[in-house]
C-alpha cells in the first residue's frame, strides 16, 4: 500500500463541481492499494501515519503527530500511485488492486484512522475527483507498507 501525504492548511475534494469533503489543517492522504495488500497492511499503514511526526512544535521542529495538533485527515483513493513505471512511456497499472479489494482496503484504512480519534473525511472511491489544497511548507512524503517491496 502506498500513501502520498501532504501537510496542508486546508484541502477539499469536488465531484461534478460540488465539494464532497473538506478539511482544515492536517493531512491530505492519497492512498493506493496494491494487489498483494491486506487489511492488516492497511491498518498498519494507518497506524504509522497517525504517529508520523510532520507537524512543527514550538521550536519549529517537525516533532508532532496529527493527533498532537488535533489535525484532520482527508483520504483520497488514487490507484495511479501503484503504477509500474519501469518500462516505456506509458504507466502499467497491473500492480494495483482490483477495484473491489482496493475499496475494501481504503475503507479499512479510513476506519483505522477514525478509530484513533482523528477526524477523517474522504473522497468518493472511483469517482473523477478534483482535489484542491494549500500545502503547508510545502511538506510532502511517500510512505509504503510493507516498508520493503
Amino acid at each position: 500500500m502506498r500513501a502520498l501525504i501532504q501537510r496542508v492548511l486546508e484541502a477539499s475534494v469536488s465531484v461534478d463541481g460540488n465539494i464532497v469533503s473538506s478539511i482544515g489543517p492536517g493531512m491530505l492522504i492519497f492512498l493506493g492499494a496494491m494487489q498483494d495488500d491486506s487489511e492488516r497492511i492497511a491498518c498498519d499503514l494507518a497506524g504509522r501515519i497517525q504517529k508520523f511526526r510532520i507537524f512543527e512544535d514550538d521550536s519549529g521542529k517537525m516533532n508532532l503527530s496529527i493527533a498532537d495538533v488535533a489535525g484532520q485527515a482527508l483520504v483520497v483513493s488514487q490507484f495511479t500511485l501503484c503504477a509500474d513505471l519501469a518500462r516505456g512511456n506509458r504507466p502499467s497499472f497491473g500492480p494495483a488492486a482490483e477495484p473491489e479489494k482496493a475499496e475494501s482496503l481504503y475503507r479499512a484504512f479510513i476506519a483505522e484512522m477514525a478509530g484513533a480519534g482523528i477526524t477523517v473525511r474522504s473522497g468518493i472511491f472511483g469517482a473523477d475527483m478534483k482535489v484542491s489544497l494549500v500545502n503547508d511548507g510545502p511538506v510532502t512524503f511517500i510512505l509504503e507498507e510493507p516498508r520493503k517491496r
